[in-house]
């Protein structure tokens, strides 16, 4: 059997963001900075770290800027250089490092994460890949591999889909896809295969408080099945249910991965990681440090 290599990544873009609002009334919600990078950049960082070079973008048509971020700026680099401000200018260049290849594609009317996958079909092929969600920002432990490089590691020992997961709170199980697994089939630690996935069940029927992050590593076998699927949650096309459906044919895995999430999808969460990225920056981190403790708390 042939060796699958993964070198795609796709990452679903092309969201109203609307709870920032008005902050993305006209800014895509993964161009918002944490400390000094937009949430789009970790994530393709993240992609990068696990050895994919293929990253594909499914845009909608206010997201122009990130296409534009990922471009190369010729009147930038050439102000940076005329200044001799070389730092900055290997900085604005390291955005797409030169064995990196950006494509675009638009999603063009928001159907779901489902179709957005779906959309990506034709620059995929007949290729595992990656599925990253911005706005769910992942840092692997300090000195430690990133979430996504630890699980391509594992899937090139499965060779099968693998989705991120981490426990989550009974009472917040409405807002992921939760999955049942099988803990006995835990080959490798925190690889277990799943048994079950539904997508945001209320808490009293939920199969687990097992909680589906935002990274996937999915094989080409899921087009077909999301293709075949009806309409889901909130009248969307669901990943979720293409996973579920793709159960049926192969096996998928559940990975509790080392690391933690950071939900920038919400105000709260995009906070946490604001204060906590900004504590551990090399260049503000010792100053932020000692502000915070200077704060009066109530």
């Amino acid at each position: 059997m042939k060796k699958l290599t993964l070198n795609k990544a796709v990452f679903p873009v092309a969201g109203l963001g609307t709870r920032f609002l008005p902050a993305t009334k006209a800014s895509p919600k993964e161009m918002l900075p944490v400390v000094d990078k937009p949430l789009i950049q970790y994530a393709v960082e993240e992609a990068y770290s696990a050895g994919i070079r293929h990253m594909i973008f499914v845009t909608g048509r206010s997201k122009r800027a990130i296409e534009d971020h990922f471009d190369t700026s010729y009147e930038l680099e050439s102000e940076l250089e005329k200044a001799e401000k070389f730092a900055l200018l290997k900085l604005v260049r390291s955005v797409q490092p030169d064995d990196m290849n950006c494509a675009f594609v638009r999603q063009p009317r928001s159907l779901g994460l489902g179709h957005a996958v779906l959309c990506a079909e034709h620059l995929v092929g007949n290729e595992p890949f990656a599925v990253l969600l911005a706005d769910d920002l992942m840092v692997g432990l300090s000195g430690g591999p990133s979430v996504l490089a630890q699980m391509a590691a594992q899937f090139e020992q499965t060779g099968q889909s693998i989705i991120s997961v981490q426990e989550v709170p009974a009472e917040q199980t409405r807002r992921y896809g939760i999955v049942a697994v099988d803990a006995a089939s835990a080959s490798n630690p925190g690889l277990m295969k799943i048994q079950k996935i539904v997508e945001k069940p209320a808490p009293e029927v939920a199969p687990s408080r097992m909680g589906v992050a935002g990274r996937y590593i999915l094989t080409p076998a899921i087009f077909e099945h999301i293709r075949k699927q009806a309409s889901g949650v909130g009248g969307e096309i669901q990943l979720t249910d293409g996973i579920s459906s793709l159960l049926d044919a192969e096996s998928v895995y559940a990975f509790q991965y080392q690391g933690k999430r950071y939900d920038c999808g919400s105000k709260e969460g995009f906070l946490e990681a604001t204060v906590e990225l900004a504590m551990q920056h090399p260049e503000v981190g010792e100053y932020f440090r000692s502000y915070l403790k200077g704060l009066k708390l109530d």
